[in-house]
C-alpha cells in the first residue's frame, strides 16, 4: 500500500485541532486574506510576529474579554491582563476554551506558541516569567486581537 501525501489545507496543518479533529472554523488562503490586512494575515496565518509598541492593546485597562481578530473567539480577559515592558499585550492566563498551545522550534531553541483554538490563527508565545500565582507570560501580537473587547462571559465559539 504507498501512502499519499497530504494536500491543501490539511498538508499546511491549519485545520487539525489538539485532539485531530477539524477546527470550528475553515478557511482557504485566499478568503484568510480577503478578511485580514496584510500584517493580520502574516501574523495570525504565517506564524509572523509585529513589531514591538506597533499596535493597541498594551497597557491593561478595563474589564472584558479579548477576542480574535480572525474568528471572534474569547481569548483572553482584560483582567489576566498586565504590563510586561516588552511592547506586545500580556495576559496571565488564556480563556480555557479559547487558547490552545504547542511546542514551537521555529527559531532553533523550544518555546510554547499559544494558538487560536477556534481558527488555528497564531497569537503569540508563551513564557515562564509572567507574576504569581501561575507565572505564565502569555505574550500575543496587538493585531490578533479585535478591536473592542465585549463586557461578557467569554464564548470560545465566538458567538
Amino acid at each position: 500500500m504507498t501512502a499519499t501525501k497530504p494536500t491543501g489545507r490539511r498538508r499546511l496543518g491549519l485545520l487539525r485541532g489538539r485532539n485531530g479533529s477539524d477546527r470550528d472554523v475553515m478557511k482557504s488562503e485566499e478568503e484568510w486574506r480577503t478578511q485580514l490586512t496584510p500584517e493580520q494575515f502574516r501574523v495570525l496565518r504565517r506564524h509572523g510576529t509585529e513589531r514591538p509598541f506597533s499596535g493597541p492593546h498594551v497597557q491593561p485597562d478595563g474589564s472584558g474579554v479579548y477576542r480574535c481578530v480572525a474568528c471572534g473567539a474569547g481569548l483572553f480577559r482584560a483582567e489576566t491582563k498586565f504590563e510586561s515592558g516588552t511592547g506586545w499585550p500580556s495576559f496571565s492566563a488564556g480563556v480555557a476554551d479559547g487558547v490552545e498551545t504547542r511546542r514551537d522550534y521555529s527559531l532553533g531553541v523550544p518555546r510554547t506558541e499559544v494558538l487560536c483554538r477556534r481558527c488555528g490563527g497564531h497569537l503569540g508565545h508563551v513564557f515562564n516569567d509572567g507574576p504569581a500565582p501561575g507565572g505564565k507570560r502569555y505574550c500575543i501580537n496587538a493585531c490578533a486581537l479585535g478591536d473592542g473587547r465585549e463586557v461578557q462571559d467569554p464564548d470560545p465559539r465566538g458567538e
